[in-house]
């Protein structure tokens, strides 16, 4: 159904004549503050592909099923506990497997649909180089050297994607997508299908929709970056809503410790106005507390925190 063009009371015509251009030097410039460097049409392609895979019939997608958190490459479901109702199920399907900017990882992945390993291998040579920059960034930020985060979080960090799909949804207020959650890592760079909303933060106590923008990414700093910052940059809590009209495809690249990365703030952070926050422990001993937490509204950072 063609939509009718619409028209201003005034009967101005509503279309981008010279009487609606604003001077060069008053535009927007919207598309200036897309600078992450990924081409689109790489987005758009990887977004195509994971969208194929999420279509593929039931009983192919199974062949990745499984409970054990050790499999590189999984598609499971998210659940919560609740006191009094037990497991609750989120609205949602993921598909987890590695990436690897420069090492070849595309033996690991589906061969169906036929481009994926094709397509995910240049996405993820694009995607290094910007968690590179984001890294630097970050430190610099920090008033570090801009190579001292990306030291500190270790020479062979854990590199893995997770494709959350979103199937339109009865009733919204029912479920949801994906329950409340900080990142476990270091820090995450989330790509979303443009027009469809879902994604959520917390801020003050309260939950915020942050709508795609187009051809952006979403940067969450996770828990691992509060704790090398002492605090001085937050994990972000968020948590992902349902649509009743249409599906949602989110895909997320992680930047994660090593197990036996050791984890505390950062020396040249501290001093006698800025004490440690948080002890120093090995990201073993921190995934070991977020299984322990399995099924609950998870506090890991909580747990190594210093007691003042």
């Amino acid at each position: 159904m063609e939509m009718t063009p619409y028209q201003l009371a005034n009967k101005t015509p509503l279309t981008l004549s010279p009487n609606f251009i604003l001077p060069e030097d008053k535009r927007p410039n919207l598309s200036k503050i897309i600078n992450h460097g990924v081409p689109k049409e790489l987005c758009q392609k990887v977004l195509a592909v994971v969208t194929e895979f999420f279509q593929l019939p039931p009983e192919e997608r199974a062949q990745y099923l499984t409970k054990d958190h050790s499999k590189q490459v999984k598609v499971f479901n998210y659940y919560q506990k609740y006191d009094g109702i037990g497991k609750v199920t989120m609205w949602s399907e993921t598909f987890s497997h590695p990436w690897h900017p420069t090492e070849d990882f595309t033996h690991l992945l589906p061969t169906n649909p036929p481009q994926y390993r094709e397509v995910f291998a240049e996405y993820a040579r694009a995607i290094g180089v910007l968690f590179d920059r984001l890294l630097s960034l970050i430190s610099r930020g920090l008033g570090l050297d801009k190579d001292c985060l990306k030291r500190r979080i270790g020479e062979k960090p854990g590199l893995n994607t997770q494709a959350n799909y979103y199937p339109a949804c009865p009733d919204p207020e029912l479920t949801m997508g994906m329950p409340d959650h900080n990142d476990l890592g270091s820090i995450a760079v989330l790509l979303q299908v443009e027009g469809v909303t879902g994604l959520q933060v917390i801020k003050d106590g309260k939950w915020l929709t942050v709508d795609p923008v187009p051809d952006a990414f979403v940067i969450n700093l996770a828990d691992q970056t509060q704790v090398l910052s002492n605090g001085k940059f937050k994990s972000v809590g968020h948590r992902a809503i349902t649509n009743k009209l249409l599906p949602r495809l989110s895909l997320g690249m992680f930047y994660t410790p090593n197990n036996d990365t050791v984890i505390g703030p950062i020396e040249d952070l501290i001093d006698e106005e800025n004490p440690p926050k948080y002890r120093k422990y090995s990201f073993k001993e921190y995934m070991e507390e977020f299984y322990k937490q399995e099924g609950k509204r998870r506090r890991v950072k909580e747990a190594f925190e210093l007691q003042r």
